[in-house]
Formats: C-alpha cells, structure tokens, sequence
C-alpha cells in the first residue's frame, strides 16, 4: 500500500484518472446548475426586480415629498398673505373705528359747546330781563315816591293820572 501512495503523481496522471475526474466533474456541474444555480439565479434575479421596485418606489415617494412640499409651501405663502390681509384690514378697521369715535367725540363736544352756548345766551337773556324788571321796578318805586311827593295836592296832576288810567283801560 504504500507503494501505491509513492507511485501517485499529480502531474501525471493517468487516463482513468482524468476521465473519472472529468465526468463527476461534469455531474457535479450540471446538479449544482439544476439545483443551486438555478434557483440562486433566481433568487438574485427576484432580488434586483425587488430592488428596483424599491427605488421606483422610493423614486415616487421622493417626488409625492417634493409635490407635498411644494403644496405645503404654497399653502404657507398663502397663509402668510391671509394673515398678512387680515391684519391689514384690522388695522384699517381699528383706524377707521378710531377716526369715528374722534368725530363722534368732536361732534359731541360741539354740541355740548352749542348747548352751552345757547344755555348761556338763555341765561343772559334772563338776567338782563330780571335786571330789567328789577331796574323797572326800582324806577317805578323811585317815581312813585317822586310823584307822591309832587302830586300831594295839586288838582290838575289828579286830572291828569286819572285819565292817563282811562286811557291805559281802554286800550
């Protein structure tokens, strides 16, 4: 047996030996086509559709993002120019509410100035008739007494304020 191991020489090997190499070589071969590479071909295959079916995906989920966000955008800028509107109009609300109450205010206080006006020309003119009613009256005393006092005796005076009150009566 050893003798068998001594004369083995790799580099020259015998026909049998080649023929028997080649042909489970070949067996081999076509069993692990059948059964491995086959299915692993498959396998690979299914693989790289799946994976191009993930970045066809992850392609229009990209652009559905940049169309949400162009949506978005849009959405925000049209935010802004509401708000941008509505706290235009409120200011023109508030300075229009403003500029009414000072004309409210400015045309209350000319007709309270217009009342008073006219309430003190109302109490001018009753103090000069009450001066004028007390003058009279001070000038009717001070003639009554003057006229008592020349008219005591004097026929001809009698006759006279006698038919002025006849006169006075008539009319």
């Amino acid at each position: 047996m050893y003798l068998f191991l001594v004369s083995f020489d790799p580099i020259k090997p015998d026909a049998g030996l080649i023929f028997w190499t080649t042909l489970i070589f070949i067996l081999f071969w076509v069993l692990i086509g059948k059964m491995a590479f086959k299915p692993i071909a498959e396998a690979l295959k299914s693989r790289a559709n799946d994976i191009q079916s993930a970045l066809d995906e992850a392609k229009k989920a990209k652009e559905e993002m940049a169309n949400l966000k162009a949506e978005n955008d849009q959405l925000l800028q049209q935010a802004r120019e509401e708000r941008t509107q509505m706290l235009k109009e409120a200011k023109d609300t508030k300075n229009q509410i403003i500029a009414e109450a000072k004309e409210k205010a400015k045309a209350n206080a000319n007709k309270i100035v217009a009342d008073a006006r006219v309430e003190i020309e109302n109490q001018k003119k009753a103090a000069l008739a009450e001066v004028k009613d007390q003058a009279g009256l001070l000038a009717l005393n001070i003639a009554e007494k003057v006229i008592k006092k020349e008219l005591t005796g004097d026929p001809a005076q009698e006759a006279f304020v006698s038919q002025l009150i006849s006169e006075i009566s008539n009319n």
